[in-house]
């Protein structure tokens, strides 16, 4: 029997045809986010075999900062410092105190001539009371014919991070100071030294130390024998060098300021020390004036510089420094005018030399992170060079 199918009512299903535009559009993107992988992997590839000894860590937050990813990077920071923060109380390792009469088993063991016109400078006034044996006192790091021209001491930072020492090194107005550039901050083009101290730059070398922030962040600039990077700002703290190699701190514009005997400039942020004065907000707006790069952290890893009332230079570097007890080390150190220099741990070092021969050997100030030959090896970021007259 034949049974007529009256034609379905449903309507029949059909697939609709994208414009070809769309199709072109979803290759695009694909092709857009490939090789924007491809290029940010090139690009960290490149800067994780950058020279130097900058570990993978510190180069990849290099990287980040670079190319705007600082606000992560300091997140990270800061939940790192609050899920580990400077110890409070305890006591530091005291083998690194002077006896007081002894000198180090680092201290330079150099034949000398002539007189002894340079004496061991007087004991620090710690700011922890009683001070332990030993502590402020200074030790000969390294001695020439002229005497103890680098002298080193440690002490406590303040009250409450007892368990840290503080280094503070004092270098006689009679060296020589030269500034080199970083191979990535700010860069060698234009320089007149290497991002390293070469081999040809050994002889008379006697200490080392860190500069200060990268330029984008350090709000003032850099010089070297009429080359500028960055802006060389009013009222900002800074390292000069004179052609006779002489070396001084000042606020650029009062202090110090350009003049054909200068030949290079280091500047960074504003003067902790002014007039013999500590600056009075340095507890103020620390994160934004005085540690943006590592999360606001108060009490880190902190450097800085100081000129005395004679011209000697006095640096401080170390662990669980507040802004506020790295001026006051500088200030008891007897800086009449002083500067914050780097801060973080992957930063801070000073060094002091030793020659025996054509064998020059360095030595730490503290117990930085980074090993004690940093300097004779590429660098990313700028350092100064101390040398012997």
């Amino acid at each position: 029997m034949h049974v007529e199918r009256r034609p379905s009512s449903r309507p029949r299903a059909y697939r609709r045809r994208r414009p070809a535009w769309v199709y072109w559009l979803r290759r695009g993107v694909l092709a857009g986010v490939v090789l924007l992988l491809v290029v940010t992997t090139w690009s960290i590839v490149g800067a994780l075999r950058a020279p130097g000894d900058d570990d993978a860590s510190v180069k990849l937050a290099e990287w980040a900062r670079d190319h705007g990813l600082g606000p992560v990077v300091t997140a990270a920071e800061a939940v790192q410092y609050k899920l580990n923060p400077p110890q409070t109380g305890g006591t530091p390792d005291t083998s690194q105190l002077a006896s007081g009469a002894a000198e180090p088993a680092n201290a330079a063991k150099q034949p000398t001539a002539g007189p002894t016109t340079i004496p061991r400078q007087p004991a620090l006034v710690t700011p922890v009371t009683p001070a332990l044996p030993g502590e402020g006192v200074f030790v000969p790091a390294v001695t020439t014919k002229a005497g103890p021209v680098v002298q080193f001491a440690y002490l406590r930072p303040d009250s409450v991070h007892t368990s840290y020492l503080t280094g503070v090194a004092w270098m006689s107005h009679t060296l020589s100071f030269v500034l080199h550039p970083g191979f990535q901050d700010p860069g060698t083009t234009g320089m007149s030294q290497p991002s390293q101290i070469k081999d040809s730059q050994l002889a008379g070398l006697v200490a080392s130390f860190n500069g200060g922030f990268k330029l984008k962040d350090a709000q003032g600039g850099y010089y070297d024998h009429g080359h500028t990077v960055g802006t060389l700002t009013a009222g900002a703290a800074s390292f000069v060098v004179y052609k006779d190699g002489h070396a001084t701190v000042g606020t650029w514009g009062s202090d110090v300021s350009m003049t054909p005997s200068v030949v290079f400039v280091r500047q960074n942020l504003q003067p902790l020390i002014t007039g013999g004065v500590v600056a009075p907000n340095l507890d103020a707006n620390v994160q934004s004036n005085w540690g943006a790069t590592v999360g606001g952290g108060y009490a880190v890893y902190r450097s800085g510089i100081g000129v005395t009332a004679t011209g000697d230079l006095v640096y401080a570097g170390g662990d669980a420094l507040s802004v506020g007890s790295l001026a006051d080390i500088l200030h008891r150190a007897g800086a009449v005018t002083a500067m914050q220099l780097d801060i973080n741990k992957a930063w801070v070092s000073f060094m002091s030399y030793t020659h025996s021969g054509a064998t020059v050997t360095p030595h730490k100030l503290g117990t930085f992170q980074r090993p004690a030959d940093r300097y004779l090896n590429p660098t990313s970021r700028d350092f100064i060079a101390v040398y012997a007259r």
